[in-house]
C-alpha cells in the first residue's frame, strides 16, 4: 500500500509539472520581430564554477538569435560574499571573463541580492562608472524602454532593493549595509514610480531579488518570503503590475496567485536546487537556465531556456 501511495504522489507531481508546459512548444528559442527583447538571469557569480560557464554560453547564443536589447540580473551577483570595491578581482573572474559573447556586451541592469550585501553593495553602484555595460545607478532605480523605438509603446521597469524590506536583516551580518538605506523612502519612490499612468506605458514590471511566492519548499513561508510579500503584494496589486521578476531560489518558476501580477523566479544561472510545486505553480523546474522576455504593445512573451539551449517552457501575457 505504501508503494502505491508513493507512485500516486509521483504521478501527481508529474501532472503538476507538465500542466505548466505550453502545448506544442518548440525546443528552440523563437525571436519576435518588433519586440523589446531581454534576458533575465540570477544568482550567478561563481568565478565560472558550477554551471555558470555553460549557462553563459547559451545566453550568448540566445541573445544573438533574438537580438537582445539588454540583460536583467536578479541579484546574488557575486558569491559567496559580494564584492569589496569596484576594483575587486571578482569583477573580472565572475563577470567580465564569463559573459564574453558580443551579444552580451549591451546594457546589464542588476539588482542586489542578500549575498551582495555581505560586503559592499555600493561597490556595485560604483562599478557603473567603470563598466560600459553594468548599469546600476543606485541601489534602486527605474528605467522606461521603448518598444521597437516607438515612444508611444513603452515598458516601465522598477529595479528595487528587497534587502532592507526584511526586518531580520537589521540584525547580524547584513545590518551595517541595510541601515544605510531608508527603506521608507524606497517604498515612497516605488509608489510614485508605479503611479505613472501614461497611455504610452504598456507594461509595468518590477525586478527584485527575493520572491513573494515560491514553490521551493524551504522558502515557501520563510521569514524573507513572508516579509517581502507583506511589504510588496498590496503595492503590486494597487498599481496593476504585470510581472514581478526575481531570483534568490536557484530554480525556474512561473506562479500566478490571485491578482493581476505574474511572478517569475529566474535564479539558476549557475546553481540549481530541489523544488516542489504549489497550486499556483505554472512552472516549477529545478534546472540551470535563464528566461527571455519579448514585449510588444499587447503581448509579453516568455521563454524559459535551460543550459542546453532548449526551450523548456513558454507562456504569454496579453493586454
Amino acid at each position: 500500500m505504501k508503494s502505491i501511495n508513493l507512485f500516486k504522489r509521483f504521478c501527481l507531481a508529474c501532472s503538476l509539472f507538465t500542466s505548466g508546459i505550453a502545448v506544442g512548444q518548440t525546443t528552440e528559442v523563437n525571436s519576435h520581430a518588433g519586440a523589446l527583447n531581454f534576458l533575465v538571469m540570477g544568482d550567478w557569480g561563481r568565478n565560472g564554477a558550477d554551471h555558470q560557464k555553460p549557462v553563459a554560453s547559451q545566453m550568448g547564443k540566445v541573445a544573438t538569435k533574438i537580438k537582445a536589447d539588454f540583460i536583467i540580473a536578479t541579484g546574488d551577483n557575486f558569491y559567496p560574499s559580494g564584492v569589496r570595491s569596484e576594483f575587486d578581482p571578482l569583477w573580472k573572474y565572475s563577470f567580465e571573463d564569463i559573459y564574453t559573447d558580443f551579444s552580451l556586451q549591451w546594457d546589464w541592469f542588476p539588482v542586489l541580492g542578500n549575498h551582495d550585501y555581505k560586503s559592499n553593495p555600493d561597490a556595485q553602484v560604483a562599478y557603473s562608472k567603470i563598466s560600459r555595460r553594468w548599469n546600476m545607478p543606485a541601489r534602486y532605480y527605474s528605467k522606461t524602454f521603448s518598444i521597437d523605438g516607438n515612444p508611444n509603446q513603452q515598458v516601465l521597469i522598477a529595479f528595487i532593493d528587497t534587502n532592507p524590506l526584511i526586518p531580520e536583516f537589521y540584525k547580524g551580518e547584513y545590518s551595517n549595509a541595510v541601515v544605510s538605506q531608508d527603506s521608507t523612502a524606497q517604498k515612497v519612490w516605488l509608489e510614485k514610480t508605479l503611479s505613472n499612468n501614461s497611455p504610452s506605458i504598456k507594461w509595468k514590471i518590477v525586478v527584485g531579488h527575493h520572491p513573494l511566492f515560491t514553490a521551493t519548499e524551504k522558502r515557501r513561508e520563510s521569514y524573507d518570503t513572508r516579509a517581502i510579500r507583506a511589504s510588496l503584494k498590496s503595492v503590486l496589486d494597487k498599481h496593476k503590475v504585470d510581472a514581478y521578476l526575481c531570483g534568490h531560489d536557484h530554480d525556474l518558476q512561473h506562479l500566478l496567485p490571485e491578482g493581476k501580477t505574474h511572478y517569475f523566479v529566474s535564479g539558476s544561472a549557475s546553481e540549481k536546487t530541489p523544488i516542489g510545486t504549489l497550486p499556483i505553480s505554472k512552472l516549477a523546474l529545478s534546472d540551470y537556465g535563464f528566461m527571455v522576455f519579448s514585449a510588444t504593445g499587447n503581448k509579453l512573451f516568455v521563454q524559459v531556456i535551460n543550459e542546453e539551449g532548449k526551450v523548456v517552457y513558454t507562456t504569454e501575457l496579453t493586454k
